[in-house]
Parts: C-alpha cells; structure tokens; sequence
C-alpha cells in the first residue's frame, strides 16, 4: 500500500477562500470506484478545489493507521470503500476522534442489497477485479481495437461487435477504447476524402455500424489544436471550413445511404457518446434473438 502524490484534481470557476480541502480516498482495492465517484460528486461543484490524496490497497490495520496518521496531518473529507467490518469501523472512529467527515461510498448500496435479496455480502475486496471470463472479455477487446484502429484490418470487419465510422476528429479511437473496457470488440474506420472506404465495411452483417459526426465549426477547431501540437501548417483543406463542410455533408449522407445510427459527437463527451452506442447495441442484439 503506498499513496499516489496528491495533487488538485478539480479546479472550476472563482476559487473563493475556504474552498480548498484535502480529500482521501481510502479503497481496499485498486481504488477505481471511489475515484470514479469522487470526481463524479466533485464535478457538481463549481469553485472547488481538491487536493487528492489516493491510498490504495488497504487490507491491514498497520496499513490504515499509517493512512490515518496522514488525515490527521492534513484534515479532509475521507471517502472509503473497505469490506473488512473491524477496518471500516476502526477508520470511522478515528476519523470522530479527528473531527473530519467519513463517507462509506458502498455500504448504503451493499446494505441495500443485501436486504433485498435476504443474503449477507461476501466481504472481499477487489472482486470485481478478479480474473473471470468478464476480463478477459475485456483484454481480447482492447487487442481488438489496436489491431483495428484507424482503418486497420478491415479485413476482419464481420468480427467486430460495433464499427465507428466518421471524417477525421470525431472521437472514433477513444470511444473504441472506452467500448472495450466494457467488453466490447470495436473497429474505426475513418472516411478520407479521394479515398474508397473498404468493401468489406458493407459487406459486414455481425457488427452494428454507426456514423459519428461533428459540427464542421467544432471540427476546424479541434483539426487546428491537433496540426498546432503536430508543428504542422495550418493552410491545408483539412482545416478549412467550407471543405470540411463538404466532408460532413457527404459523411451524413453515406450513413443516410446506408440507414446507420447516426451520433453527433458535438457536445457529447465520450462516455456520453459510448453509452448511446451500447445503448443501440443492446437494443439490436434483443432484436436479433
């Protein structure tokens, strides 16, 4: 067990005074789910700033006092999700001796649970990460979209659960990326202008194809930022206005062409934009069976 270096992790809007605090995040765990819910609860909140101290992997009670010694040398909010009853209730009593507030992000829902199907929680840290058929779901998903990426391997299409296709800029890789961590296998295929897009994307029946697209405003803009990074000229078609408007009108009309689920990927981030495609896959895999 050892702690990340804390650091501000959520700063918007006027920072007023008082508005600063240190928040541990205590997990038995890798410590993804209480991160994930902390920054979830800390984006509500404008003119907030955490400083994030992470203590992962906590499973003993030398473990925690050592954490504990680290509230009490800068006082904050504690959120925890530790299974172990003795650990949970010696973090909690401290934390009251301390005078800091102590949130148990998973017992409401455990307890919850628990009640409503009449059976006691297994108490085991870590189990949603233990080695299953789900993860290794997961594993065989990211290899697939690196080997399918951008275009590649099209050839092998029909393997696919869900293509992305879209210009260039529109989310295509890191959507893929999300739908794999959810088990999803998912190729992208970029539409190039003076390039053909491979007959074997029309040609595939297995996975569900959706078109992605952007506002042409939004596209210049984000192709910009991209050649800026790149060191790369700015004068080029790819970036001007009036052809990426073409670009997009045409894309539109493919997927029209083609009656594919279209998402604008505007002002959606990306795992707005993948909760719709998972959203139009379950719904097609029900109409398949």
């Amino acid at each position: 067990m050892s702690e990340s270096d804390h650091r501000v992790v959520h700063r918007t809007g006027f920072m007023a005074e008082g508005k600063r605090f240190h928040l541990h995040l205590i997990s038995d765990a890798t410590g993804e789910t209480i991160n994930s819910v902390a920054r979830a609860a800390l984006a509500q909140f404008d003119g907030v700033e955490a400083t994030e101290h992470m203590w992962p992997l906590v499973r003993s009670r030398r473990q925690l006092d050592k954490v504990l010694t680290a509230v009490e040398a800068n006082p904050g909010i504690v959120m925890f999700t530790l299974v172990n009853k003795e650990l949970r209730e010696h973090l909690q009593a401290t934390c009251r001796s301390l005078q800091v507030p102590c949130v148990p992000v998973l017992e409401p829902l455990i307890a919850m649970l628990s009640s409503h199907f009449g059976v006691p929680s297994r108490d085991q840290p870590g189990r949603q990460h233990v080695l299953d058929a789900e993860y290794f779901a997961r594993i065989d998903a990211i290899h697939f979209v690196l080997a399918h990426d951008d275009g590649q391997s099209t050839q092998n299409l029909d393997y696919a659960d869900v293509v992305l296709v879209g210009v260039s800029r529109t989310s295509k890789t890191p959507t893929c990326f999300y739908l794999a961590n959810r088990g999803i296998k998912a190729a992208n295929v970029p539409i190039v202008p003076g390039m053909t897009l491979p007959a074997s994307l029309f040609s595939a029946r297995k996975p569900l194809i959706v078109g992605l697209t952007n506002s042409p405003d939004r596209l210049v803009q984000v192709r910009r930022n991209r050649l800026l990074i790149l060191n790369q000229a700015e004068d080029t078609d790819y970036v001007d206005l009036d052809q990426v408007r073409a670009e997009v009108a045409a894309a539109r009309r493919l997927f029209a062409e083609h009656r594919w689920p279209v998402i604008d990927v505007t002002r959606r981030s990306i795992e707005e934009t993948a909760a719709a495609i998972l959203q139009l896959h379950q719904n097609r895999q029900e109409g398949l069976r």
